[in-house]
């Protein structure tokens, strides 16, 4: 266990987490753009470089901003940034993070509904294959909530710790990692379901994902689907659509 001299708070160096380098590069290469290096260190975390100068500091701020979001302590040098180990401090404020999501953004299936009528509105007034409507809409509410691709990022990690408070910590996070994982699918089934109806197509049947009650996104829907099969006067194929 470790003291961070900047910030008061214990972080522990423990062996390399199981996959842990892979996340870590998945993580920087989606913020920096382009190719990251990472390596393990001998007695636990790993470092983290990019061979190209241009804006390399800026984007290690900006990659050791997310990596802290995770629960990591990172350390910044002057040609690499490197990770040091769980700290309890950036845990805690992943836990709160995740706790604020589940009761603001995540609670409020309405915006999302809102938000998938208006984007299949316009795709289908644009000519975009209907087919292919209810996955690209999906895709955009999915970036507009950002927390499935958060997720979706650390797939394949495995939290570990030598000391007991620490893992409670990981657990907690792990606990409310999956609890936002499911309200992400409902909110996106959610976006499907308000696609295919605003296609034409019939509303899929419910497949065990708890819908709210969606009053609003009844109406909404209503109001925007064409009373009778949209033609469009141009032919669209998906590879020029997108």
């Amino acid at each position: 266990m470790t003291m961070d001299s900047r910030g008061g708070s214990w972080f522990s160096k423990d062996p390399v987490t199981p996959g842990q380098e892979l996340v870590i590069q998945r993580i920087c290469t989606r913020l920096a753009g382009r190719d990251v290096s990472v390596a393990g260190l001998p007695l636990g975390g790993a470092e983290i470089w990019l061979d190209t100068p241009r804006h390399r500091w800026r984007l290690y701020h900006r990659m050791a901003r997310e990596l802290r979001l995770n629960g990591w302590h990172t350390e910044m040098g002057p040609d690499r940034l490197l990770v040091l180990g769980w700290s309890a401090v950036y845990l805690s404020h992943r836990v709160r993070m995740l706790s604020a999501a589940l009761s603001g953004r995540l609670a409020h299936y309405d915006k999302t509904a809102f938000m998938a009528v208006m984007i299949s509105t316009r795709l289908r007034n644009e000519g975009f294959p209907l087919g292919d409507l209810p996955a690209e809409v999906e895709a955009r509410c999915g970036d507009a909530l950002r927390w499935p691709a958060r997720l979706a990022a650390l797939d394949g990690l495995e939290r570990r710790s030598s000391l007991e408070p620490m893992r409670l910590r990981l657990a907690q996070v792990a606990g409310l990692e999956a609890k936002v994982s499911r309200r992400c699918g409902e909110h996106l089934a959610l976006a499907s379901k308000v696609a295919r109806t605003v296609a034409g197509g019939a509303a899929p049947a419910r497949s065990g994902v708890p819908f709210p009650r969606a009053g609003l996104t009844e109406r909404m829907v209503c109001v925007s689907v064409p009373n009778r099969p949209f033609d469009h006067p141009r032919t669209v194929s998906a590879g020029t659509a997108r």
